[in-house]
């Protein structure tokens, strides 16, 4: 089981929205990387205003932190991490966290994406959902690979359901001004003291609801995230132990043991694409939301495209690729990306950049083909052998949205689904969220529980999309995993910085919306030997005449004028 599993997932390029499917407990969970986070800043119901929200006027919005003492995880977070739970689970012992229902018993309408086929809005999960929260919650499921079509025309109705969610990745073009003008403000009922109420929400971390504050107001109910990076280098650690292989500590340790492992005619090459690695490695600003590619340094705004670090990564990367070291199926792109998880099984590569999330998977899924396997993930390293500077990843990117036309009654019911949906691990409430009516959806076999089939058919996307838990990681089924995945957190927690724009929601103008949309492709062109770093560097120089350098000027005024989210 992976809860509320940490965000963006990533496939032999990165982060991306079809891992989203596979990391957490309900086969939903982590928010894509390298696509803008918008948000409405000014909340006037006509739209939105470019900015963001934070410092004081953000304390005054925040909600109370209370931590939540009905569980206590087996690994405390630390230095940003998730969560670890090892422990074997006991359906009998599992904790209460909300006693009594608050829910009024009324109709709550939701839209929410969902990816593959919605069940039947009776079916027992839903009910039984209903019944312990006290809420007739009727689900209004949308093709989460559409989604964006359907959400613009929704909102632009006059027909919104009472409640909307929207992940980070659909927040573009008129989305923040529709939220901005179409949703609540749900400040009154949990700004401050007000959220005690729900101690489920309570114990978000702050952060994610720092990341809530749309248009100057709390809007969302968020789905938090670990801060930490998320891109480890999985390897295949028996077949490094049998053939005497040592985890690499800089650039050129990693460089030599790849030739060292390539053996072409043996269909054996060390590792896949492994630039999001290589961007930690030198130290390179976040690559997801375009906010956090920037960052002050020596006293200017700078952007990521314009470090030597950006650069020397992007080379270094590419010297992978023409040494071939790196799997062929890597050299075809994203456009016809071939799945890389059965060469890695059979061992045809043994180096793999992915999210943290996927490490046990990949440790689960190979074992049941060959139980001597052992999946394990690379510390990172610094490119010149001392210790790495990684940048964090913003703490929430999934929210959910309540109708400004929704009835107060309305509102309070939605809040009593947040607060049960919100429920931590170990808690019958957590448990019911993600796995549905024990014998009905679920068994539980040797502390471990087991969905079956009307379980993957029905306990899927919904409830967890309305708000969820602090970021936790828990696989009872192999502890050693959970500690080692939480444990590989902590340890780049403690070289995780952040940038100036970190837990915000920031809307760019729109003339600067789609300036820095080549940067990635160009990228992987330069990676693969079709472009040159000379096309970078003119790309750079073209994006700073064509705006770039006018949108420094813009973040510089908004970081002056609001301070970060720690000021």
């Amino acid at each position: 089981m992976t809860p509320n599993a940490a965000a963006p997932s990533s496939g032999p390029s990165g982060p991306s929205r079809r891992s989203f499917l596979a990391s957490t407990a309900v086969a939903t969970a982590a928010v894509a990387g390298g696509v803008p986070l918008l948000s409405a800043c000014g909340g006037s119901d006509s739209g939105s205003r470019d900015g963001t929200t934070s410092g004081k006027d953000a304390k005054k919005i925040l909600p109370a932190y209370v931590a939540s003492n009905v569980v206590k995880p087996d690994i405390p977070s630390k230095n940003g991490s998730s969560m670890g739970f090892t422990a074997k689970l006991d359906v009998a012992t599992l904790k209460t966290s909300v006693p009594k229902k608050l829910g009024s018993g009324g109709k709550v309408t939701i839209m929410s994406p969902f990816w593959g086929s919605p069940p039947k809005g009776n079916n027992p999960y839903y009910t039984s959902m209903n019944d312990l929260i006290g809420v007739d919650v009727q689900w209004r499921n949308q093709d989460g690979n559409t989604y964006d079509q359907k959400l613009g025309a929704v909102l632009a109705s006059s027909d919104v359901p009472d409640v909307v969610v929207i992940p980070g990745w659909n927040m573009m073009g008129k989305i923040p001004s529709a939220i901005a003008g179409k949703m609540a403000d749900l400040g009154p009922y949990l700004s401050g003291d007000k959220i005690k109420k729900y101690p489920n929400l309570a114990a978000i971390p702050s952060g994610a609801w720092q990341r809530s504050i749309f248009g100057g107001k709390l809007m969302g109910l968020p789905m938090p995230a670990s801060e930490i990076q998320n891109i480890v280098p999985l390897y295949r650690r028996d077949i490094f132990d049998k053939e005497g292989y040592e985890v690499p500590r800089s650039a050129d340790e990693f460089m030599a043991l790849c030739k060292d492992i390539t053996n072409a005619r043996a269909k054996v090459w060390a590792c896949g694409d492994m630039k999001w690695t290589a961007m930690n490695t030198f130290g390179v600003f976040s690559g997801g939301e375009k906010p956090l590619w920037w960052d002050m340094v020596d006293g200017k705004l700078v952007n990521r495209v314009e470090t030597q670090e950006y650069l020397e990564a992007i080379e270094w990367t590419r010297k992978l690729f023409a040494a071939g070291v790196v799997h062929p199926d890597f050299k075809l792109g994203k456009s016809q990306a071939v799945d890389p998880a059965p060469k890695f099984a059979a061992g045809e590569f043994l180096i793999w950049n992915n999210n943290v999330v996927n490490w046990y998977g990949q440790q689960a899924s190979l074992a049941t083909q060959n139980p001597d396997v052992k999946v394990w993930g690379m510390d990172v390293w610094g490119h010149d052998g001392g210790n790495p500077t990684l940048y964090a990843q913003n703490p929430a990117g999934i929210f959910a949205f309540v109708s400004k036309k929704a009835s107060e009654s309305v509102i309070h019911d939605v809040l009593a689904v947040a607060n049960v949906t919100a429920a931590p691990y170990g808690t019958k409430e957590w448990m019911m969220t993600n796995y549905g009516v024990e014998g009905t959806h679920y068994t539980v076999k040797d502390g471990v529980a087991v969905k079956n089939d009307k379980g993957n058919n029905e306990v899927v996307n919904a409830y967890v999309m309305v708000a969820s838990p602090a970021p936790t990681t828990a696989h009872p089924d192999l502890p050693d995993y959970t500690k080692a995945m939480v444990e590989w957190e902590q340890r780049m927690g403690a070289f995780t910085k952040k940038t100036s724009f970190w837990g915000l929601q920031v809307t760019e103008p729109s003339r600067y919306t789609n300036l820095a949309n080549n940067f990635e492709q160009l990228e992987d062109d330069i990676i693969r030997g079709h472009k040159k770093i000379s096309d970078m560097q003119q790309a750079v120089s073209d994006w700073k005449g064509q705006g770039g350098d006018k949108l420094r000027d813009w973040y510089k005024k908004l970081l002056d004028e609001n301070g970060t989210a720690a000021s």
